[in-house]
């Protein structure tokens, strides 16, 4: 009997946690937490290199919520439905999946206002014969994501092509559609925008066939009976970082740059990986423990100045895997810029140079993004292009407003701002874009390194060496 009565105590002790659990969350406006459902994706939020949540709806919500002095708790769900389950029965305020208006309105929920659009892309795979229209895919083995909205565009397409046909994909993201596609189990996907923009450079065969129906409206869903104020409070709020540009900011932070490289740049990077990259990774991880510089963007700058080439020289003059000058090199202490060590030693600690001495004001990444176009064109010519983005309404501490400017150095009606005169600016454009390229992909395929791990590890196997 006693066993019993313990038994009792503790199912009714975890049916009140759970309950707990799902009691409603009081509105942020007076517990002064927001509580946001998310799904793990590159356009929403996933963790970053340095271990911290990012993504573009991620860094969106966190402004709107620290714009009204609260705090963010986000819960992580696989499924869509899962998410609108909680927004039923008010476990969060607010979810934020890449969600399309109508998704979100056909489950009755509230829908925010329109953050941006983006079009539902079909994809294929290069090498094959490009469909050209919804025509061109029936019988073709085509696929898209549960919950993704496309279904009542290809239901449209089919009542004028019959014999169209495709596999919903349940619990899968987007990087899975076109892992399955890369790999030949579809002829055609279904994804939006977005979402093939985060992922474009990691499959560099497939390809954008057309554009299927009108783009989407992507908003974020908020719970039913939704307080009032919270409406109007997130509808000024989407309506200022449109209009204060801050939307445009976000964007440029994760999908700025995705379009620069070309399929044969993407593919000869990924030929030449398991070929150079080997030999040289040693001396990335030393000068990452050097500088605190992640040895992945260090060995993408490596890439895009010489392909990992430690002999590679270049008519002006600069030499060495990365490509240093004479006096930068002397500056550094680099005695032989065509040895590999050296030249990667050097190159980071150039670069170490170059981010402080940037105002310590500015934040990542924009410090890391201005410094790779200082890498390439001096600090001087950097500092002109911050004055011209100044000078024409831009924040010159923000990589987005920069960028804009430096093509202007190399234009005669901007040489009153430009100190120290006439530059390639479009190059040092393309130099820093193209490196966030290759360290994204770098990011996917190479793991980290930690210098503390690596020690332990050594000590451990010495020992039992001993």
């Amino acid at each position: 009997m006693k066993t019993a009565g313990l038994l009792r105590a503790a199912a009714l002790a975890l049916s009140l946690a759970l309950g707990a659990c799902s009691q409603p969350a009081p509105p942020p406006e007076v517990s002064g937490e927001l509580n946001v459902g998310v799904r793990n994706a590159p356009a929403t939020y996933f963790t970053d290199q340095q271990g911290e949540p990012a993504g573009f709806e991620h860094d969106l919500i966190r402004a709107f919520a620290q714009a009204q002095g609260w705090s963010v708790d986000w819960v992580e769900e696989d499924r869509r439905e899962t998410l609108f389950e909680m927004l039923d029965s008010h476990r969060i305020h607010l979810a934020a999946a890449i969600l399309p208006r109508p998704v979100v309105k056909d489950r009755h929920l509230i829908a925010g206002p329109t953050l941006f659009e983006t079009p539902i892309h079909v994809v294929y795979r290069s090498d094959d014969k490009a469909p050209r229209s919804a025509a061109d895919l029936a019988g073709k083995r085509v696929a898209l994501l549960a919950g993704s909205g496309h279904l009542p565009v290809l239901m449209r397409e089919k009542r004028k092509h019959p014999r169209l046909s495709w596999v919903i994909l349940e619990r899968a993201w987007p990087e899975e559609l076109l892992a399955q596609l890369d790999a030949g189990e579809y002829d055609a996907v279904l994804i939006n925008g977005m979402d093939f923009d985060a992922l474009r450079n990691a499959y560099p065969r497939l390809a954008v066939a057309f554009d299927l129906g009108e783009p989407q409206q992507i908003v974020w869903a908020l719970a039913p009976r939704s307080s009032r104020a919270l409406q109007n409070t997130l509808a000024r709020f989407v309506e200022q970082v449109q209009r204060d540009g801050t939307i445009k900011r976000v964007y440029e932070r994760y999908f700025g740059h995705v379009r620069r490289l070309g399929m044969q740049d993407v593919l000869g990077f990924l030929q030449r990986r398991p070929q150079r990259l080997p030999a040289l990774r040693t001396h990335f991880h030393e000068a990452q423990t050097l500088t605190g510089i992640d040895w992945r963007l260090l060995a993408a700058i490596g890439y895009q100045e010489s392909q990992w080439d430690a002999s590679a020289t270049s008519p002006t003059g600069v030499r060495g895997l990365m490509m240093l000058t004479s006096e930068t090199a002397d500056r550094l202490g680099v005695n032989n810029r065509l040895d590999a060590r050296q030249s990667i030693l050097g190159g980071a600690r150039y670069l170490a140079l170059l981010k402080d001495a940037l105002p310590a004001r500015i934040a990542e990444p924009d410090r890391t993004w201005l410094a790779l176009a200082a890498y390439n064109q001096g600090m001087g010519h950097l500092e002109d292009a911050r004055r011209i983005a100044q000078a024409r309404g831009g924040d010159p501490d923000n990589w987005v407003d920069v960028k804009e400017a430096l093509p202007h150095l190399s234009r005669s009606t901007y040489a009153a701002a430009m100190k120290y005169g006439y530059a390639r600016g479009f190059e040092a454009l393309s130099f820093a874009e193209n490196i966030r390229n290759y360290y994204d992909i770098l990011v996917r395929l190479e793991p980290a390194y930690d210098a503390l791990l690596r020690l332990g590890r050594g000590s451990d196997e010495k020992a039992r060496s001993d």
